[in-house]
């Protein structure tokens, strides 16, 4: 997911651009022991990819730990990790004695703040770990929207949007924390207050491949029918109604309405057929009258929509 926003800005306030944290720096860059460095207690990210890691293991092991990490001096002549949580991680699976890095004085307000920014600025949290890491400084620090979204330069509706995430079923938010789920996928399912319906939902979507759209569409059809995904009846009729897919199910109700017969649609790998059953001459003429109709008026609504659009003005040809 692309981050982009103004969270350099957000860095640069704390003393943390870039250009700062090399070994060619003269900013107070020293070395101490890794067993002496204790992790960043508002550290946001919760999952490192092993991969990743194992190759920053093996260039560290060559190379080296060559950005310093930003810690802050404890009391029990210890430190605390601000912001390198992977190097430090690196340099202990490649078995290094010692650290390059550069000792700050920060409140625990700056270190949950500096932690959080930096992550989002690599691009390194998942959606959930993000929600997450913004109700922890909301919480924590008694902060507003209004003011997490200024410190770490993103927009309210940004933060609000990652913060309603929290309200989805907890194997939901484990969906879109392992990427199974997407956040476009996701964000319609938290119209459906029923957690177990956002589970069924959520799975359905994932087993269909449904796009952000589709699931927009699915959970429309969900709030004016809750038991979609439960068919009442005999068992191999409830059987086989539950296994048919939805959008065919509700198309099928929409014109078995609209004709005023039994329509059947059969979905196929290449093609598919739909069937409208008439029971007379006059049963297929009004049949065709029917569509004839609603041609004419869908027709009509277009013309009359293009009309109103041309009075605005705001056209070119």
């Amino acid at each position: 997911m692309a981050k982009k926003g103004g969270l350099g800005k957000g860095l640069g306030a704390f003393g943390l651009q870039k250009a700062k944290l090399t070994p060619e720096s003269s900013d107070g860059v020293k070395s101490v022991p890794v067993a002496k460095i204790q992790a960043n207690r508002y550290q946001p990210r919760l999952d490192f990819d092993e991969g990743a890691m194992e190759e920053l293991k093996e260039s560290v092991k060559e190379f080296g730990v060559l950005q310093p990490l930003l810690v802050r001096k404890l009391p029990d002549d210890g430190y605390e990790l601000i912001a390198g949580e992977r190097r430090l991680r690196a340099a202990k699976l490649a078995n290094l004695q010692d650290v390059p890095v550069i000792v700050r004085e920060y409140n625990n307000e700056e270190i949950g703040q500096i932690a959080l920014i930096e992550n989002i600025q690599r691009e390194n949290l998942n959606a959930m770990e993000e929600a997450k890491a913004y109700e922890r400084l909301m919480k924590e620090f008694k902060l507003t929207q209004e003011a997490v979204a200024k410190k770490v330069g993103r927009s309210r509706s940004h933060i609000a949007n990652f913060l309603r995430l929290l309200n989805l079923a907890d194997q939901v938010q484990a969906y879109v924390a392992n990427g199974t789920l997407s956040m476009g996928q996701a964000k319609p399912l938290l119209s459906l207050e029923n957690k177990e319906l956002q589970l069924e939902a959520a799975d359905y979507i994932q087993s269909r491949e449904l796009s952000a759209r589709q699931s927009e569409q699915l959970v429309k059809k969900l709030l004016e029918n809750p038991d979609l995904f439960h068919a009442q009846g005999g068992e191999q009729a409830a059987k086989q109604k539950t296994e048919q897919d939805v959008f065919i199910r509700d198309a099928v109700d929409k014109l078995t309405q609209m004709f005023g017969t039994q329509v059947r649609i059969q979905t196929g790998k290449k093609k598919s057929k739909l069937e409208i059953e008439f029971y007379s001459p006059e049963d297929l003429e009004r049949i065709m009258g029917t569509m004839i109709e609603r041609q004419q008026s869908t027709k009509q609504a277009k013309m009359d929509a293009l009309r109103q659009f041309s009075q605005t003005g705001k056209f070119t040809v």
